[in-house]
């Protein structure tokens, strides 16, 4: 600190002054630690991209969250091929672990639970016949790249790895500085088109209540963003919390309602042989995943709720 001062001068003070209301800023009875600040910092910055109300102007900015994703990965890999990282964690690898598969399977399906933000993806495209095979290539993407990712961090660290692969990269490094940034960035280009249907659903369902024009949609977004920052510092638990949305909606969302929707459109009389025996394996799979990882991922929260008690 002597050093400091020396460096910087007396007036320097003002900025020790002003990175210690940066780490831990009181509020009233209540206390904001470091982590929590950055919370609401990043949802401040995070809350002008969803008010944004063109779904055009919103997949530039996803764009970038592609390319993102595909650093992330590419770091990673530098970091194992190049910054001597390695694979060492393979000697710590389980083939089965019966009592992990239920988060596994939240997490998994949390992966794939985009299915709301599809009708206003179709509606918004020029080319509406182009759809399905958009849809077909964004799955083979992804999965691509979630499964690559996935290997990558079990073959680097087995068993010890964290609910974010980047929590154990050697921080010094520059291709870990690049996977940790990128991943602080990704927000930015995913979170308003998550939330813009969900937006746009409270908006047109509360419209007495909230009103129209552009301060009530505002309003409206500008509370979701609020609500993701109080379950953010309430429950800090990455995994598990994923694991817990992956289990509880995600399965509604992307398993469940689409065969039940689809039976009761076209008609559980008309459905070939093959169909029927599809929609109910989906059916039965997504009921598997939603109680088992449901209940796992809610005892798990709780334990770390009482540890942290």
């Amino acid at each position: 600190m002597p050093y400091a001062l020396a460096e910087g001068g007396w007036l320097s003070l003002a900025l020790l002054a002003a990175v210690a209301a940066t780490c831990c800023v009181r509020l009233g009875p209540a206390s904001l630690a470091g982590k929590q600040l950055f919370v609401v910092l990043v949802a401040l910055m995070v809350a002008p991209t969803t008010w944004l109300r063109s779904l055009g102007v919103l997949a530039y900015v996803s764009a970038a969250g592609v390319f993102a994703s595909v650093a992330i990965v590419l770091s990673v890999l530098w970091a194992a091929a190049v910054d001597g990282v390695g694979f060492s964690g393979r000697g710590n690898t389980t083939p089965l672990r019966l009592t992990g598969l239920p988060t596994a399977l939240g997490l998994y399906t949390f992966c794939y639970c985009t299915h709301a933000v599809f009708p206003t993806l179709y509606t918004s495209m020029k080319q509406k016949s182009q759809f399905p095979k958009m849809l077909a290539i964004c799955f083979v993407l992804c999965t691509l790249n979630y499964g690559s990712m996935a290997v990558l961090g079990y073959l680097m660290y087995g068993d010890g790895v964290q609910s974010q692969v980047t929590l154990n990269l050697p921080a010094a490094r520059l291709s870990s500085k690049i996977a940790i940034y990128t991943t602080v960035v990704m927000p930015f280009s995913k979170y308003a088109l998550v939330v813009t249907p969900i937006a746009v659903a409270i908006e047109e369902r509360f419209r007495g209540v909230v009103g129209e024009g552009a301060a009530a949609s505002v309003a409206v977004r500008t509370l979701l963003v609020l609500s993701t920052v109080v379950v953010a510092i309430a429950l800090p638990f990455f995994g598990y919390l994923m694991a817990l949305v992956g289990s509880l909606l995600s399965v509604c969302a992307c398993m469940l309602l689409p065969c039940l929707c689809y039976v009761r459109i076209f008609g559980a009389t008309s459905l070939t042989a093959s169909e029927t025996a599809s929609i109910i394996g989906i059916l039965m799979l997504g009921l598997l995943v939603a109680i088992t990882g449901t209940y796992s991922s809610l005892v798990q929260i709780i334990h770390e709720l009482q540890l942290g008690v």
